[in-house]
């Protein structure tokens, strides 16, 4: 068993060659180490030995294992024990919805796939101070998420892909590169594919169509 980390990327996360035989504590607790420290703690306090997170456990200098990663990304969080949602803009006080983790699109997948969700604030402190195990099962916290999301819980909780649903998902979200917001996609429809950083997000949607479509023989995506 195992825990994931969703988060929002910022300014000096660690890469794989960075930790490669380094003892996490003892080195520098500064912007992303920080966060990955605290991850690591709080994988600890619920009795977990094994923790993923996409910043160091990549080696984002192998293609091909990139490619794997985003084709196989939904699956790994899917069958997480445990994924833990940093919100490094959230504090103690503050709400879910002033999140940019949720208008991220690598974040979508990441949201949908997990069965079990733990919400930290900023502080590494629980959401609203809930102590349940799963955030997912919380009332409150579905309510606020489907507010913010426009995706009912019962999606939330259970997801299972649909093309349009799908689509008008990622209308409200943003990534860094164009494309990516097509890439982040894969995973959800468990296709693999290969990653041409350069194209349209046109063409890359094109290209995911034309894969689904081969799949299912439903011709009604396009």
């Amino acid at each position: 068993q195992y825990v994931t980390l969703s988060h929002r990327w910022g300014t000096g996360e660690p890469s794989l060659r960075d930790i490669v035989g380094q003892k996490i504590y003892s080195m520098s607790a500064i912007g992303g180490l920080g966060k990955l420290q605290g991850f690591c703690a709080v994988a600890c306090e619920w009795d977990y030995l094994w923790a993923w997170s996409d910043t160091c456990c990549i080696d984002k200098y192998s293609s091909a294992e990139v490619q794997e990663t985003i084709g196989s990304m939904f699956a790994w969080y899917r069958q997480s024990a445990l994924t833990i949602v940093y919100l490094s803009d959230v504090p103690d006080t503050g709400s879910l919805g002033s999140s940019e983790w949720l208008t991220r699109g690598w974040t979508l997948q990441e949201l949908l796939a997990p069965r079990t969700v733990l919400f930290y604030t900023q502080n590494w402190t629980l959401y609203k101070n809930l102590t349940s195990s799963n955030h997912k099962m919380d009332v409150a916290v579905l309510e606020e998420l489907e507010r913010e999301t426009r995706i009912e819980p019962r999606f939330l909780t259970d997801f299972s892909p649909g093309i349009d649903d799908a689509r008008s998902r990622l209308q409200l979200r943003r990534t860094t590169r164009p494309e990516d917001i097509i890439y982040s996609l894969f995973g959800i429809f468990n296709v693999h594919l290969p990653v041409l950083y350069g194209e349209s997000a046109e063409h890359a949607l094109g290209r995911l169509l034309t894969e689904i479509v081969s799949q299912s023989g439903d011709i009604s995506v396009l």
